[in-house]
C-alpha cells in the first residue's frame, strides 16, 4: 500500500522520545501489508475533515491519517499525544491552493475565530497593510476567499507574524512577501516555478497530494518508509521547493550556476540535478567539491535520493584533488609529495641563496595566486601579467627576482622528484586537455566559491564542452579559503545561465538578519568580475533573536556555554542537534571540560559518527555544509576572531590584509548561519571587532 508522508508528520517524528519513535516505526512498518481495518484506523468525532482518521501508536500517542477519497494512497499528517492529536483533527483542515495545485494545511478553527475579531478591531486601527493590493492580484497568487477576508483585516506586521501558526503555509508566504515590500510581480517570480498554467480543481485533494512534492514524500513500500523514518530531518532536505526544482531540471546550453545565501538549498538543487542527469543517461556524472568532508555529505544526500543501481553506477562523488591524483597516477604512478614544512624550508633556502627580501609566505602565495592561477610559464609572461588581488606592488626588478625564485623552486621540485597538490593538478589538467576521451559527461560542483583557479581548470578539462556540461552551486559570501577566481579566465562562461535562490529554508529570520549584518557593506566578488549581493535573501520562519554574552575569563565563558547547552537538552533538543564552533582547535578544551562537568557528552566534529548522541564541537571551518537546531559560536573575542596568524599585516600587503579580514568575516558568518532555531555568540575579554562594528548601536556589559 503506497503512503504519502506530509512534512508535518516528519517534523513531529523527529521530536519524539526514542520509545515512542520506535513504536511509530513499528506501527507503520506494518502499514504496507495491512488493511485500514487491521490497523484500527478510526473516524474522529467532530473532525474538520471527514476523511481524517486516527491510528493508535500506544496508550498515549496517536497518528492522524488522511484517507483517500479514491485509490489507496493514505497520507500521514501528524503524530501527537492522544488529546493533542484529536484536538488537531478537530481544529485543522486540508485544502488545495488554487495557484500551485498543492495541498495546504490550515488551523481553520483559529482562522474562523480571527476573522470577525480582526475585522472589528480593524475599524478603529490604521490603514490595512494590503489596501493597495487588489483582490484579483491576491487571488491570482493563490489567496482563497477565507484567507482574503483575514488579509483585509491586517493592519500591522505583528498580526501577520502571529498568523503564521494558522494560515496555509504558501498563502502566508505570499502575504509576508507583499507586506515586506515585494510587488505582486516579485512574489509571483518567487512562486513562478510552482504556479500551474491550467485551472486547478480545488476539491481534488488526492490529485493535489500527488503533485505536492515540496511538502509530501511518497513511499512505495516498508523498506523505503523505514529509510524515511530513520532520517526525518535529513530526508526533508532532499525534497525540493518548486522554485528549486525549476533550476535543478532546466536544460542549459553550456555551464550554468545557482547562487544564493546560506540555507537557500543550493546543495539540494545540485544533488537533484546530478540525479536527474544520471537518470537521463549518456555518460558519467561527477559530483565534486573542495574537501573530502563535504564530499562525504554529498554522498549521503545522494544515497537518500538514488534507488536505482544503474543510476547509481553513473554517479561519482569525489573531491577535486582525488580526481587530480587519479589522473596523475594513471599517467605517472604514485607521486612523492612535498610536505608543507619542507615546502616552506625550500622557499626560505632560496631566499637566503638569492639574497631576497621577500618572505616564504609571499613567494608561495605569488606562485599560487599569480603564476599557477594564470598558467604563467615564462619570465616575459610573468613580467607582463596582471597581479589582481595582490596588494604589494612590484617593480620590474622585483618581478625579475620573484620569477627567479619561482623558477628555482620548480627546478628543485623536478630535481628532487617531488610534487605538491598544485603541481599534480597542473599535470593532471595537461593530461586531460591532451585527451579527447573525457572521464565525465556532466560535472556538478558544490561550494564552488572555495575552489582555486587550477582546480577549476582541471574540472573544465575533465568534461567536454557541451550542453549541461558543468553546473555550479556556491555563494561567495561563504568563502572560507583564500581562493579567488574569474570563471571566464578559467574557460567557463555562464553568461545568461545564472539563477539565484532567495528563500532561506534553514535559519530563522532573526538569526539570518543578524548574521547578514556581519557582511553588510563588504564588497564581495561574484566570480565574474563584478560584485555579489545577498540582500534579497530572506527567511519566513521566525524565532528568538541571537543571544550575545561576554565574560571576563575563558572558564566563565565555558561554564555559561555548558549551562545553555543543558537548557537546550532539557527542552527536548537532542545533543547531536547542538553544535559549538570555535576559531582554533586549541580553544575547545575548556568548553569540552565544562560540558563534561555538566554531565553532557561531546564529540570532536572531525571524528563524529551519525549515531553519536553527543554535542558536536569543532572549528568554524569544520562547520561548513552542516546545520544544527541550536548553535554556539564561541570564543568570538578580539584575540581570536579574526585570527592573527590568518591575517597578513597591513604594512606587508594592504589588499591581501583586507581580503584576509573579509575571509575571517565570512568564516564567522558561515558558523552563525549553521543555526536553525537558536544562536548563541560568546566571548571572553574584549569582543571581536566584527561584533563591535555590528553592535555599535547596542549596549551590553561584560559579566
Amino acid at each position: 500500500m503506497p503512503l504519502a508522508i506530509d512534512k508535518g508528520f516528519l517534523k513531529d517524528l523527529g521530536r519524539l522520545e526514542k520509545p515512542v519513535y520506535n513504536r511509530v516505526t513499528e506501527v507503520f512498518d506494518e502499514f504496507d501489508a495491512a488493511t485500514h481495518t487491521g490497523l484500527h484506523l478510526e473516524k474522529i468525532a467532530n473532525a474538520r475533515n471527514p476523511r481524517f482518521r486516527s491510528i493508535r501508536i500506544d496508550q498515549a500517542w496517536r497518528g492522524i491519517v488522511l484517507a483517500p477519497a479514491t485509490g489507496d494512497v493514505y497520507t500521514l499528517l501528524k503524530v501527537l499525544h492522544h488529546d493533542d492529536a484529536y484536538a488537531w483533527a478537530q481544529r485543522s483542515n486540508i485544502s488545495v491552493n488554487s495557484a500551485t495545485g498543492g495541498i495546504e494545511i490550515r488551523d481553520e478553527a483559529e482562522l474562523d475565530r480571527q476573522i470577525p475579531e480582526r475585522a472589528e478591531a480593524a475599524k478603529s486601527a490604521g490603514t490595512p497593510i494590503f489596501a493597495n493590493v487588489k483582490d484579483g492580484e491576491l487571488t491570482k497568487l493563490g489567496i482563497d476567499q477565507k484567507v482574503l477576508a483575514f488579509a483585509r483585516t491586517v493592519t500591522d506586521a505583528a498580526q501577520l507574524d502571529a498568523a503564521k501558526s494558522f494560515l496555509p503555509e504558501t498563502q502566508w508566504d505570499v502575504l509576508f512577501g507583499l507586506a515586506a515590500g515585494f510587488t505582486p510581480e516579485e512574489v509571483w517570480a518567487d512562486l513562478g516555478a510552482q504556479i500551474l498554467n491550467e485551472p486547478v480543481d480545488t476539491e481534488d485533494i488526492d490529485a493535489a497530494i500527488l503533485r505536492s512534492s515540496d511538502r509530501v514524500v511518497l513511499v512505495s513500500g516498508p523498506d523505503e518508509l523505514m529509510d524515511v523514518f530513520a532520517y526525518p530531518f535529513a530526508t526533508w532536505r532532499v525534497y525540493l521547493h518548486p522554485t528549486q526544482r525549476a533550476v535543478a531540471d532546466a536544460a542549459y546550453k553550456g555551464p550554468a550556476r545557482v547562487t544564493g545565501g546560506p540555507g537557500t538549498g543550493k546543495t539540494v538543487v545540485a544533488l537533484h540535478r546530478a540525479h536527474m542527469l544520471a537518470k537521463r543517461g549518456g555518460g558519467k556524472v561527477l559530483v565534486t567539491t573542495f574537501t573530502s568532508t563535504l564530499s562525504d555529505t554529498l554522498q549521503s544526500g545522494l544515497d537518500m535520493l538514488v534507488d536505482d543501481e544503474k543510476v547509481e553506477d553513473r554517479l561519482e562523488v569525489s573531491h577535486v584533488d582525488r580526481i587530480a591524483h587519479r589522473v596523475f597516477r594513471k599517467g605517472h604512478g604514485a607521486p612523492h609529495m612535498l610536505g608543507a614544512e619542507d615546502e616552506k624550508a625550500l622557499w626560505a633556502g632560496l631566499i637566503d641563496e638569492l639574497g631576497l627580501t621577500f618572505t616564504p609566505t609571499f613567494l608561495s602565495e605569488e606562485w599560487r595566486q599569480v603564476v599557477l592561477a594564470r598558467r604563467i610559464g615564462t619570465a616575459d609572461a610573468y613580467l607582463a601579467a596582471k597581479r589582481t588581488g595582490r596588494g604589494r606592488a612590484l617593480g620590474a626588478a622585483q618581478r625579475a627576482q620573484v620569477w627567479q625564485a619561482i623558477w628555482e623552486f620548480e627546478q628543485a621540485l623536478t630535481q628532487q622528484g617531488v610534487w605538491t597538490h598544485e603541481t599534480i593538478r597542473r599535470e593532471a589538467t595537461r593530461l586531460l586537455e591532451e585527451s579527447s576521451d573525457k572521464p565525465f559527461r556532466h560535472i556538478i560542483i558544490d561550494e564552488a566559491q572555495d575552489l582555486s583557479p587550477d582546480q577549476w581548470r582541471l574540472l573544465r578539462a575533465a568534461v567536454a564542452e557541451a550542453p549541461d556540461d558543468i553546473f555550479i552551486a556556491g555563494d561567495t559570501h561563504q568563502r572560507i579559503y583564500d581562493n579567488r577566481v574569474s570563471l571566464r579566465e578559467v574557460g567557463i562562461n555562464i553568461a545568461g545561465r545564472s539563477s539565484r535562490l532567495n528563500i532561506n529554508y534553514r535559519t530563522t529570520a532573526e538569526i539570518l538578519g543578524w548574521s547578514l549584518g556581519l557582511l553588510r557593506g563588504e564588497p564581495i566578488d561574484d566570480m565574474e568580475g563584478g560584485l555579489d549581493s545577498i540582500a534579497g535573501c530572506k527567511s519566513y520562519v521566525h524565532g528568538q533573536p541571537p543571544a550575545l554574552s561576554g565574560y571576563q575569563s575563558a572558564d566563565a565563558e565555558a561554564k555559561f556555554i555548558a549551562a545553555t547547552v543543558r537548557d537546550w537538552i532539557d527542552s527536548g533538543i537532542a545533543p547531536s542537534e547542538i553544535g559549538i564552533a570555535v576559531r582554533a582547535k586549541w580553544s575547545t578544551s575548556k568548553i569540552e571540560h565544562a560540558l563534561k562537568a555538566a554531565g553532557i557528552d561531546s564529540v570532536d566534529l572531525a571524528r563524529a559518527a551519525d549515531d553519536d548522541n553527543a554535542v558536536r564541537v569543532g572549528t568554524m571551518h569544520r562547520m561548513k555544509g552542516l546545520e544544527f537546531r541550536c548553535m554556539c559560536a564561541a570564543g568570538v573575542s578580539a584575540k581570536q576572531v579574526p585570527a592573527a596568524n590568518a591575517v597578513t599585516p597591513i604594512e606587508d600587503d594592504k589588499q591581501t590584509h583586507n581580503q584576509d579580514l573579509e575571509r575571517e568575516r565570512c568564516l564567522l558568518f558561515v558558523a552563525c548561519t549553521r543555526a536553525r532555531e537558536e544562536l548563541l555568540v560568546t566571548w571572553h575579554g574584549e569582543r571581536s571587532p566584527f561584533l563591535t562594528a555590528l553592535e555599535k548601536n547596542r549596549t551590553g556589559d561584560i559579566e
